[in-house]
């Protein structure tokens, strides 16, 4: 292949890395841009590599992981439209093609909720996306989704989040053998964490006061300035920022 026709993922990741680093609002504490870089590319490529993609398709794939988020960067819901017009605007400058394009951005609507893919590389990338509902760091994720929600006027005390999450959880089906393997049965557990809590919530073992506790070491342990969604969380519910700092 001509390499002049070939498309440079490498400038394209930097352009939506830069975009991404810089333009994303500070109150997006799980779709930041770890959950991109760290998160869903990763998990796609995973994913990829065990459905044994083409090269050709692992890219396209690569691509719509990258750019799948980046319409947070103009609005907090239904914004899957606003990065398949950004994608549409950019990719072409990096070599990429109508089809190709076209591609990607039937990659990214599909992972608008409710989820609804189409294609084998979409039904990767949807559950690249929930990748960490399977994952052992699924609480410090939830956490951060829930202070998020949060600063965007979704309010719900701990326990009505718990319940929400349980329910997702029991409703949910990676769309994907390769990821029911991988990540099936650290959901199943997951299921059983939050349950869990939610039972040491209801019968008094547990205090509400302990659980936000156990919400502050949790995020602590997230990549990408945990110590910015603690002081959120506790400015959101009207505590005092600086105490959970120095448990």
């Amino acid at each position: 292949m001509d390499s002049a026709l070939t498309p440079d993922f490498a400038r394209a990741q930097a352009y939506v890395f830069r975009r991404l680093s810089e333009e994303l609002p500070d109150d997006l504490f799980y779709h930041a841009a770890h959950h991109t870089r760290d998160d869903v590319m990763l998990a796609a490529e995973r994913l990829a590599a065990l459905a044994d993609l083409s090269r050709p398709e692992k890219l396209l794939l690569r691509t719509a992981a990258l750019y799948h988020d980046l319409g947070f960067i103009e609005r907090f819901e239904r914004n899957e439209p606003v990065a398949v017009r950004i994608a549409e605007e950019t990719l072409p400058g990096f070599g990429y093609t109508p089809a190709q394009i076209a591609a990607i951005g039937g990659m990214i609507m599909a992972t608008q909720m409710p989820q609804s893919p189409r294609s084998l590389p979409a039904a990767l990338l949807c559950d690249a996306d929930l990748d960490s509902l399977g994952r052992d760091d699924f609480m410090a994720t939830s956490h951060c989704l829930w202070v998020e929600l949060l600063a965007h006027g979704q309010r719900s005390t701990l326990e009505e989040w718990y319940d929400t999450q349980v329910a997702f959880l029991t409703g949910h089906t990676y769309f994907t053998a390769q990821a029911r393997m991988l990540r099936g049965p650290g959901k199943a557990a997951n299921i059983r964490r939050v349950t869990a809590l939610l039972h040491d919530l209801r019968s008094g073992r547990l205090s509400e006061d302990a659980l936000l506790d156990q919400v502050v070491q949790s995020i602590r342990k997230l990549r990408d300035a945990p110590s910015d969604c603690i002081r959120h969380y506790f400015l959101t519910l009207g505590r005092d920022p600086a105490t959970p700092c120095v448990l």
